[in-house]
């Protein structure tokens, strides 16, 4: 189990945001448990890359240990040209690569997530696209992300979906400060 410090960075390089990556973006799917020893190799390689990691509790050893885990496991996204491509499926470390026929779709969901951890947000994996009103929030810190209610009550639950892989991320916010989209 990596101490927090021993992880790589979540995106690479890091004083850009993503949105501002050159290149073609492609999803990296992950032998288990790869996705941080990936990111190091892409990290070595100057591919740019985003890998979205939220901090969890651990007990291990009957002791509580913080640690960063991946919030979409197995899937590391990374952006560059087709010889980044090749180079990273040399790594030995993917299944696959996932050509992403949508770039600004990709891009906006990421940067949605981007911002997101950004702003300190709580997210936690949600397996699956929700079905359910799009929203925006439209004041405060996350000003401008979009994503899907999944339930509604004095704070919203609100999905930042990622369509690619069919998953997303849920974080709660008030409902105050979401306005329906279309």
């Amino acid at each position: 189990m990596l101490k927090l410090s021993e992880n790589p960075p979540l995106k690479s390089p890091q004083d850009r945001p993503i949105d501002d990556f050159a290149g073609h973006w492609w999803v990296g799917h992950t032998k288990a448990r790869f996705e941080k020893t990936f990111a190091w190799d892409l990290l070595e390689m100057g591919v740019a890359y985003f890998l979205p990691m939220v901090e969890r509790v651990k007990i291990s050893g009957g002791r509580k240990r913080r640690v960063l885990m991946p919030l979409f496991p197995s899937y590391v996204f990374f952006c560059g040209a087709d010889e980044d491509r090749h180079r990273a499926l040399r790594t030995n470390r993917l299944c696959q690569t996932i050509d992403v026929a949508d770039q600004r779709r990709l891009v906006a969901e990421l940067s949605a997530v981007e911002q997101a951890l950004a702003g300190q947000a709580e997210l936690d994996p949600y397996p699956h696209a929700a079905v359910g009103t799009r929203c925006r929030v439209k004041a405060g810190a996350f000003k401008g992300l979009e994503g899907v209610v999944v339930q509604r009550t004095h704070r919203a639950r609100l999905v930042l979906e990622v369509s690619m892989l069919g998953q997303g991320a849920v974080m709660e916010i008030d409902g105050d400060l979401l306005e329906p989209i279309g």
